[in-house]
């Protein structure tokens, strides 16, 4: 049940599907209807799409199992710590790679028909790329459910050098954005912080 209710937490809204698929989990329909029963997730339709949330009193349970799971809460922060610079790094290089200022306009959008300035953006993410596996790598000696986040980030990367643009930051694919952002909300609900919060 722990695993099934982190990945509704991350993924915010998903279908049975994408929940499993996190973990790579098994018989997790019924885990998500057992939960529903509980009253900590709720399933509902919208726009075309069907999808499993957390309730309020599921994201309760949740942040419950994470401190009971959490032995090394220390050495965690240190690593949050070190990764708010990265993500700073992070949102530059997303902002730059949807606008690209001009003399007459700061928030002109980016056509991508400038390579230099692509490259430039390519180039920083592939910094963070690097930051990246440190990162993963210690997070996970501590929480073996940290593992992916940089195999992810640097599948994405290689289609957006490759000329996939999408793979930047859209939220439809597992995009760079998409990636970091879940990393990112991972990182707040095991220390149970709230984004701008410090360690």
């Amino acid at each position: 049940m722990h695993l099934v209710l982190h990945a509704v937490r991350l993924l915010g809204f998903a279908d049975t599907t994408a929940i499993a698929r996190r973990f790579q989990l098994q018989d997790v329909e019924d885990a998500l209807k057992d939960a529903e029963v509980r009253g900590w997730t709720t399933y509902s339709s919208f726009a075309g799409t069907s999808g499993w949330s957390l309730t309020e009193a599921g994201r309760t349970e949740n942040e419950r199992l994470l401190k009971a799971e959490l032995t090394d809460a220390d050495a965690v922060s240190k690593v949050y710590a070190e990764f708010l610079p990265v993500n700073g790094m992070l949102q530059q290089a997303c902002t730059d790679w949807q606008l690209r200022p001009t003399p007459t306009d700061p928030l002109a959008a980016n056509d991508h028909t400038d390579p230099e300035w692509d490259a430039g953006v390519l180039h920083e993410l592939k910094v963070i790329d690097g930051a990246l596996g440190s990162i993963t790598r210690r997070l996970t000696e501590v929480l073996p459910r940290f593992g992916g986040y940089d195999l992810r980030f640097s599948q994405a990367l290689a289609r957006a050098t490759a000329g996939g643009t999408a793979w930047v930051d859209r939220s439809d694919v597992d995009s760079c954005h998409r990636v970091w952002f879940e990393l990112h909300e991972d990182l707040l609900a095991t220390l149970n912080l709230h984004r701008g919060d410090q360690p």
